[in-house]
């Protein structure tokens, strides 16, 4: 299995070398060169088995002869063993036909750590092995950064440096990121959006001699190891429902687009997936381009659901690659009027390919607390506004008669605490782990928004 880069110019690596890479050499981002596909028979012997069973399965294809099936398969049990839950993904039942897919059992309640925990241990494997060192830079609109730090702290081969955009995620979500001491996390509080973190730790990654220098490694899901491991949950809640027999749709709500991408690649790989539904806040510009094929970027707005508060979809750039017939210069030129002018405007073509996989939806913030509170009153739980977002998108998916949709609840609504205060007029149900975390001292460094200054200050503080 080969990977090549959605921009068409950077060379072509093992599974093992673009886990290491992050980011292309030529901007753009690593893909598969050709997907997977799985055997009818091979879905259905997912029916009944466990989380890891299935992760097994999926994800070995990618890595070729990278990783044994042997090594594999310790990594994946040593990564979901840390879950609370132990079917780490189970999917609760909603309306009829409708499905809450729990994804916040992990060690710092959100999606995140599905592949963040298999992550960590993937690229540590690989150091080790190469008997190398690695500087993670990474970007955070909130769920990432803790998810990050969390599963490589203490690592010796690693020095992991996390940007947020200060002011711009929650208290729970920024102590998550600023309450470890482990000498190998640091964190940077941005002045600036998340969009801004994002183009920092891009710039760092197209500054050929730094990134050389200070080995860089990207845990963003531009890292296509972080969209791979995304994919299994499809597959997990699908064959709850039925699948291969039983074709099923999911309401996913998305910011950066990789976790929606990974549900465009399940379907790939041989899943029946009927539709993906994008689920966004008033941040809407992909529901914008789904709806206009013009991509146009404006003001973020801060909203009770931070995570999705991004107008640079990073992960976009995957699919654009797809419906373009993997075509390297035409994205390359995409990106280039993105970069240069702050739009660009698909052909008709790619856009009727888009859609016939994908919908749309904006969930605005009263939309958002009706959806909380709905959920509430009829089914007794709470969730957190992320979740909401998807579960308002998925009613308003037009979908053949008897199809199921699976909303992805991304977080615990522990989370966030002021927007579950709002809604409900009740603190969240917050686990003793939170509790004890939001005690502590924080640790973070603010930090303007300048790329020399943060080069700087990565130089300074990494254990090279």
């Amino acid at each position: 299995m080969k990977y090549i880069s959605t921009r068409g110019q950077a060379p072509h690596l093992s599974f093992e070398e673009a886990l290491l890479a992050g980011l292309a050499s030529d901007g753009g981002l690593y893909v598969p060169e050709s997907w997977p596909r799985l055997s009818d028979a091979t879905l259905r012997s997912f029916v009944g088995a466990d989380y890891a069973t299935v992760a097994k399965a999926v994800l070995h294809p990618f890595m070729a002869e990278d990783v044994s099936a042997e090594r594999l398969s310790q990594l994946v049990d040593e990564a979901y063993a840390s879950f609370e839950h132990d079917e780490v993904a189970p999917l609760v039942a909603l309306e009829d036909g409708h499905y809450l897919l729990e994804l916040f059992h992990g060690p710092t309640l959100a999606f995140k750590d599905v592949a963040m925990q298999i992550l960590a241990r993937l690229m540590d494997d690989a150091l080790t092995r190469r008997g190398a060192r690695a500087t993670i830079v990474g970007a955070t609109s909130g769920d990432t950064g803790g998810a990050a730090i969390e599963a490589f702290k203490g690592r010796d081969a690693v020095d992991i440096f996390i940007l947020y955009p200060d002011g711009r995620v929650s208290d729970v979500q920024r102590k998550q990121m600023t309450t470890l001491e482990d000498a190998n996390v640091h964190t940077l509080a941005v002045d600036g959006t998340f969009d801004d973190c994002q183009a920092l730790v891009k710039a760092m990654f197209n500054d050929a001699g730094f990134r050389k220098d200070m080995s860089l490694a990207g845990v963003n899901s531009i890292n296509w190891a972080r969209v791979m491991a995304q994919t299994v949950y499809y597959f997990t809640a699908a064959a709850k429902l039925g699948a291969p027999d039983q074709p099923v749709a999911f309401s996913v709500p998305t910011g950066n687009f990789g976790d929606i991408f990974a549900g465009y690649v399940a379907a790939q790989m041989g899943l029946p997936v009927a539709h993906l539904m994008v689920a966004t806040n008033v941040n809407d510009i992909l529901a914008r381009t789904m709806e206009t094929g013009v991509y146009q970027t404006g003001d973020v707005v801060a909203t009770s659901s931070p995570s999705m508060d991004i107008q640079v979809s990073s992960n976009f750039e995957r699919l654009l690659f797809e419906v373009t017939g993997r075509d390297g210069d035409r994205v390359r030129g995409y990106m280039d009027a993105l970069q240069q002018s702050g739009r660009f405007e698909m052909a008709e073509d790619e856009l009727s390919l888009m859609r016939a996989m994908f919908g749309a939806a904006r969930i605005d913030q009263q939309q958002t607390l009706e959806v909380m509170r709905e959920v509430k009153t009829n089914f007794g739980m709470q969730i957190d506004p992320h979740s909401a977002i998807g579960v308002g998108a998925a009613r308003q998916a037009v979908l053949p008669d008897h199809v199921p949709i699976v909303s992805l609840a991304t977080a615990h609504p522990a989370k966030f605490p002021k927007a579950v205060y709002e809604a409900y007029d009740q603190a969240p149900d917050t686990p003793e782990r939170v509790t004890q975390m939001l005690s502590r001292d924080e640790h973070f460094t603010p930090i303007g928004n300048h790329l020399a200054d943060v080069q700087a200050l990565i130089r300074d503080k990494a254990r090279r």
